[in-house]
């Protein structure tokens, strides 16, 4: 195992194409994990694409993915800001995770310019819309030494 990479999301993101496209693009939901699993695949690695917009369910998917996944892109979306317990899965998980936002979360408003993760994760995409998602998948490769 050297190729497994868990690509997850927070709250609204299902909602993709929909929601403020000024900050997220047109991009839908379904469409960008396409993409995301596409290019995991072009570069061999066994990616799983999941999104959930409850806390306590994210946790358990960050504990568990310790031992399924050998790394990790995140976008915690609204969570980023507000969840410790989030962090703390997070910190445990010890092996490369790439931090996600579609929007440049540092050109916000105040309450969204504070990461709770950006500290403890390896790196950090940000504002670079979907792109940002295939950009990681890159790194993480690379990160990952396939």
């Amino acid at each position: 195992m050297n190729n497994k990479i868990i690509i997850i999301n927070g709250p609204n993101i299902n909602l993709l194409g929909e929601r403020e496209q000024s900050q997220y693009g047109s991009i839908t939901f379904d469409k960008l994990r396409n993409i995301c699993l596409k290019k995991s695949k072009e570069l061999d690695l066994d990616a799983e694409f999941i999104q959930s917009n409850i806390e306590g369910d994210l946790v358990n998917i960050v504990q568990d993915s310790r031992k399924n996944f050998d790394g990790m892109i995140i976008n915690a979306a609204a969570f980023t800001h507000t969840s410790v317990a989030i962090r703390d899965a997070l910190d445990i998980f010890k092996k490369p995770i790439i931090e996600v936002h579609i929007s440049n979360i540092y050109k916000r408003e105040e309450f969204r310019q504070k990461s709770l993760i950006s500290d403890i994760v390896t790196g950090g995409i940000f504002g670079l819309g979907a792109e940002g998602y295939i950009l990681a998948i890159i790194s993480m490769q690379k990160l990952l030494k396939i």
